[in-house]
């Protein structure tokens, strides 16, 4: 059994698959994560609504899952996603990995718009801290998960978590602009 969080405006007893960006990392799908801190310190506040974090479980068994890690295989797949190509791996139920940087962080999009070289934007993609994601892609994927329940987020805590955020998205932008500048001067 795999202990899951997703962080949001609702309790989500029953996810919806079918809900999620289809040019996200993974494609559609419902997204979650297993590190509750990370599902914490990326929560959102919003004027008027509250904020829960969605605990669950998944039963792996008699599911196709796919593991990916930073690398080749995974820049590829996500940006073929993020260009809205057809998801070259949707007959997966499960697949987790990495998050991409330049969606948690303010990089102006270029890692997988295509601006930079293959190689470059790859570079770039593997610095930073690494966060993992589990995305259920299919029905049967969630027929497999039971919720646990979900808790709400205090105004203090949301504000602790987007500080510590700050903090860590600034470290990352000095080590992206360094980085980039050093691949410039390459070419």
């Amino acid at each position: 059994m795999l202990r899951l969080y997703h962080t949001g405006f609702q309790v989500i007893p029953s996810p919806d698959v079918r809900y999620g960006r289809k040019n996200a990392d993974f494609g559609q799908g419902f997204y979650l994560t297993a590190d509750k801190t990370f599902a914490q310190k990326w929560a959102r506040e919003q004027k008027g609504r509250r904020t829960y974090i969605n605990c669950y479980e998944l039963d792996p068994d008699g599911l196709s899952v796919l593991r990916l890690a930073r690398g080749a295989e995974w820049f590829d797949y996500l940006s073929r996603n993020c260009a809205g190509k057809p998801d070259s791996l949707k007959d997966y139920d499960v697949i987790t990995g990495p998050v991409a940087p330049d969606i948690l962080y303010d990089t102006q999009g270029i890692l997988t718009s295509g601006l930079l070289c293959r190689e470059h934007a790859l570079r770039l993609l593997l610095l930073g801290p690494e966060y993992d994601q589990t995305v259920l892609k299919t029905e049967k994927a969630a027929a497999h998960l039971r919720f646990l329940g979900a808790d709400e987020l205090s105004a203090a805590e949301l504000s602790a978590f987007r500080e510590a955020v700050a903090r860590e998205e600034r470290a990352y932008q000095e080590v992206f602009a360094g980085t980039l500048s050093k691949l410039l001067e390459e070419d």
